[in-house]
C-alpha cells in the first residue's frame, strides 16, 4: 500500500512544485494570505475534500476534510503559508503548505482501503499571531487523533521541544514639561521604561538558564527638551515550560509596576501577540515519522535540536499527539529568515524535499490508521504526558 502512496505522490509532485513556486513568487504576510489560501483550497477541492474557510475568525484559515465513511483514526496535516516582511518565504512556509496538502491528498487516495479520515488545516500567521492557538482553544482538534507538519531546514532533524512564550507590552503614561526650564513639573515615562530594562537585566541572574527575555522600546518621546509623557516597550518572555514561564512573567510584571512607582507614571500592560505553549513532541509518533522519512529517501536524520524559539504548534501538542520535525535541504549552514533560504525552496533540491516530506507524512498517517498497536502506543504516551501536567 505504501508503494501506492509513492505512486500518488509522483502523480501530483509537479503540481506541488508549481504551488510552492507560486507562493514563493507571491508572498503574503500573516492574516493576509488570501491568494495563498485560495491556491491551496482549490487544489484540495479538486481532490474531493470538503473545505470550510474563515474558521476561528481568521479569514485566511481553513479546514479541509476527506472522510472515507469507514471507522478509523483521523489524521491531520497542518499547512503554514505566511511570509516574512522584506524576506518573503525565508522560513519555507511555501514548502510547509505544499507538503501538508500533498500529504493530505495522497493519504486520501487509500482511505477507501484503510478507513479513517484525513484533515488538512490551513493555519495563518505562524510568524506573528499564530492561528493554531485559537484553533486549539476552540476545539478544532477535539475529533483529531494525531497532528503533523514538517518544516524545511538546513538538515533533517527529529521533532523536539520549543519554548513557551508570552508577548507583553508595557505602556507608561507620565506628564510633559519643559525638560530644562521646569523638569520638576514633569513625570518621565521613558525613565520607567529604562528602569524596566535595568531591572529585567538584573532578574536574568535569578532565573533558569532556559529563560529568554528580550525587548525593544517602540515609543520613547518626541523631543529631547520635552519630558516624555508616554513610553512603550515590548518584550518576549520565554521558558521551557508554561508553568515556569508563568512564574517568570509574574516577576517581570512586578518589576514593571515597580518601575512605574519609581517615577510616578501609570502603567498599562497587555499581550500584543498570542501566547505560545511549549512543544511536547509525541516520541512514538516522531519515531514513526523518522522511519518513514528514511523510507522516502532521506539518508541522515539528526537528533532533535535544542530550541530557544517558540511555535504555535506547541499549543496543538497540548491537546493532541503532535510532531514538528525538520526536513533537510542539504545545506547545514543555511540560516532561516533569509532570502538565501527562500531562494533554496524553489531549487531542484527544494522540489525533491517537497515530494519526500509529503510522502513521509502520508506514510506516517497510513501507519497511524493501519497499525493499531502503534496508534495505541501514541495515544498512551499522550495520556501519560497529560497526567504529568
Amino acid at each position: 500500500m505504501k508503494n501506492q502512496l509513492q505512486t500518488h505522490i509522483q502523480a501530483i509532485q509537479e503540481k506541488l512544485w508549481d504551488m510552492s513556486d507560486h507562493l514563493y513568487h507571491h508572498p503574503e504576510l500573516g492574516n493576509e494570505e488570501y491568494n495563498s489560501m485560495k491556491l491551496l483550497v482549490e487544489f484540495l477541492h479538486s481532490n474531493d475534500f470538503v473545505v470550510q474557510t474563515g474558521i476561528v475568525e481568521r479569514e485566511t484559515a481553513f479546514r479541509a476534510v476527506f472522510d472515507s465513511g469507514k471507522p478509523g483514526p483521523t489524521v491531520a496535516f497542518l499547512a503554514e503559508y505566511d511570509a516574512l516582511p522584506g524576506v518573503g518565504h525565508g522560513c519555507g512556509h511555501n514548502m510547509i503548505a505544499t507538503m501538508g496538502v500533498g500529504a493530505g491528498v495522497t493519504l486520501s487516495k487509500v482511505l477507501d482501503h484503510t478507513g479513517g479520515k484525513v484533515v488538512v488545516l490551513g493555519t495563518p500567521a505562524e510568524e506573528t499571531n499564530g492561528a493554531k492557538v485559537p484553533m486549539a482553544e476552540a476545539g478544532i482538534f477535539n475529533d483529531i487523533d494525531v497532528a503533523m507538519m514538517v518544516h524545511p531546514s538546513g538538515v533533517s532533524a527529529k521533532s523536539g521541544e520549543s519554548l513557551a512564550m508570552d508577548a507583553i507590552q508595557f505602556t507608561y503614561q507620565g506628564k510633559t514639561s519643559h525638560a530644562a526650564a521646569s523638569p520638576e513639573e514633569g513625570i518621565n515615562a521613558l525613565d520607567s521604561v529604562i528602569q524596566l530594562f535595568n531591572a529585567i537585566n538584573a532578574l536574568r541572574q535569578h532565573v533558569r538558564s532556559d529563560v529568554r527575555i528580550h525587548g525593544v522600546i517602540t515609543e520613547g518621546g518626541v523631543a529631547a527638551n520635552v519630558v516624555p509623557d508616554k513610553a512603550t516597550a515590548q518584550f518576549y518572555v520565554r521558558a521551557k515550560d508554561r508553568s515556569y514561564l508563568n512564574e517568570v512573567v509574574k516577576k517581570v510584571k512586578n518589576i514593571a509596576h515597580g518601575a512605574a512607582a519609581m517615577t510616578g507614571a501609570t502603567l498599562e500592560m497587555s499581550n500584543y501577540e498570542l501566547s505560545y505553549d511549549d512543544m511536547h513532541t509525541n516520541e512514538a509518533l516522531s519515531d514513526l515519522f523518522t522511519e518513514n522519512l528514511y523510507a522516502a529517501g532521506e539518508t541522515k536524520v539528526h537528533p532533535a535540536n535544542a530550541s530557544y524559539g517558540s511555535i504555535d504548534m506547541g499549543n496543538v501538542s497540548q491537546v493532541v499527539p503532535a510532531i514538528h520535525p525538520y526536513i533537510g535541504l542539504d545545506q547545514p549552514d543555511l540560516i532561516a529568515h533569509t532570502t538565501e533560504f527562500a531562494n533554496k525552496t524553489i531549487t531542484e533540491k527544494g522540489h525533491t524535499v517537497i515530494a519526500r516530506g509529503a510522502l513521509a507524512l502520508a506514510m506516517t498517517g497510513y501507519d497511524v490508521i493501519q497499525e493499531k498497536d502503534k496508534f495505541e502506543t501514541i495515544k498512551q504516551e499522550f495520556l501519560n504526558q497529560q497526567k504529568i501536567k
